[in-house]
């Protein structure tokens, strides 16, 4: 992609976006009655000049945070301050944009007063966005029987523990990184897949963040892939900093793990996306590969099952998608993928999409909560 398409999509994209707000500042405050027309209920009619104001920031404060975070040298605390202020504007106006829409469809302003509805929109905006905030920052441990055909017994109950778009270095800092260290430590892994968007930083900006992933613990060890995200914040910086916290980066390669009499295949490729050096290949992954009892690839982006399908995997885990986060997100993004979140099987083999650990931008989720799934590996047919 060219200088000038990104220039153009991006302006494209803003112009979009403020019209978006446009609309927004029309249903709710555009048609509000004036002091001189008539009196209101509280301050509501004086609001119209400042809630112009108030919807520009919330349409250019996004902007903000993504420049601003690519700007080398920026202090932590200015770097934190615009992307709790960009992305949180960007959960509310976003939500707003919903809640007006379905407010004209349902054509509340038929049943009720103008000023009503203006308030009833804010506040469920506002309450939405204060529960999705509370959610995002408390990832849950999801545990997924995985059922694999003839299964040996010495795999029987083998853990992996995976996690996925930490997009750790905005507005998730070094304690959310703590406490999920140490919840991945209480569950005893026998692997733990890191499959990509570690952060949204460059690694020397987000070092000290990261750090405590050094203390991951498992008895076969921990493995990473790169996500997109890493290609836009130096991919090659991040694959050295996750190996100096002890991961092995796979980047379209393998590892053979030995566990009592069984052999396990860990597999790794990079981004879908990835281009030149990088660019991902799962034949590649399994070029030279010995016999393994069981399978298993890291892929950032569920798509990458098609290219790997016929390659014998019994297991990718993937992440990516995030579960689309929140609505409208969570409805959208099933027009681009195949497999938002959960198990699947894909002919013969099976596909597991994480919703991520931590979140994108926005620091809300609503009914995709962040995950840090426990997979665990049982013959197929048997109880569980």
């Amino acid at each position: 992609m060219t200088r000038r398409q990104v220039i153009t999509g991006a302006l494209l994209m803003s112009i979009a976006w403020t019209l978006l707000h446009a609309y927004v500042w029309t249903r709710l405050f555009g048609t509000l009655p004036t002091m001189m027309d008539a009196p209101l209920p509280g301050v509501l009619a004086t609001w119209q000049p400042a809630s112009m104001i108030l919807m520009l920031l919330l349409a250019l404060l996004p902007f903000a945070a993504v420049f601003g975070g690519r700007r080398r040298g920026m202090s932590a605390l200015m770097t934190g301050g615009l992307a709790w202020g960009g992305f949180t504007a960007l959960a509310l106006s976003s939500l707003l944009l919903v809640l007006s829409v379905a407010a004209d469809v349902l054509f509340l302003r038929v049943f009720l007063e103008v000023h009503v509805v203006t308030l009833l929109v804010l506040a469920m905006a506002s309450v939405l966005v204060a529960v999705g905030a509370w959610g995002a920052h408390r990832p849950r441990v999801r545990t997924v029987t995985v059922p694999i055909a003839d299964l040996t017994p010495s795999l029987d109950g083998f853990r992996i523990v995976q996690l996925s778009d930490l997009h750790v270095g905005g507005t998730l800092r070094r304690r959310f990184v703590e406490r999920v260290v140490e919840t991945v430590n209480g569950l005893a892994p026998d692997v733990i897949a890191l499959t990509g968007d570690i952060a949204d930083a460059f690694p020397s900006a987000a070092r000290h963040i990261v750090a405590p992933l050094a203390h991951l613990q498992a008895t076969h060890g921990k493995f990473f892939v790169t996500g997109n995200h890493e290609y836009y914040w130096d991919a090659v910086g991040w694959l050295d900093e996750v190996e100096r916290l002890g991961f092995a980066t796979l980047v379209n390669t393998h590892r053979l793990i030995e566990h009592g009499q069984a052999r396990l295949l860990v597999a790794g490729v990079t981004d879908h996306f990835a281009g030149g050096a990088h660019r991902s290949s799962p034949i590649a992954a399994m070029a030279g590969a010995p016999d393994a009892h069981v399978r298993v690839l890291l892929a950032h982006q569920p798509v990458s099952v098609f290219a790997a399908k016929d390659l014998g995997f019994h297991l990718q885990l993937s992440g990516h998608t995030h579960g689309g986060q929140y609505f409208p997100f969570s409805w959208l993004i099933r027009m681009f993928q195949p497999f938002v979140a959960g198990l699947h099987l894909v002919e013969n083999g099976w596909l597991y999409v994480s919703r991520g650990t931590g979140y994108w931008g926005p620091p809300v989720r609503l009914g995709a909560p962040p995950e840090i799934t426990l997979l665990e590996l049982r013959p197929a047919g048997q109880p569980v």
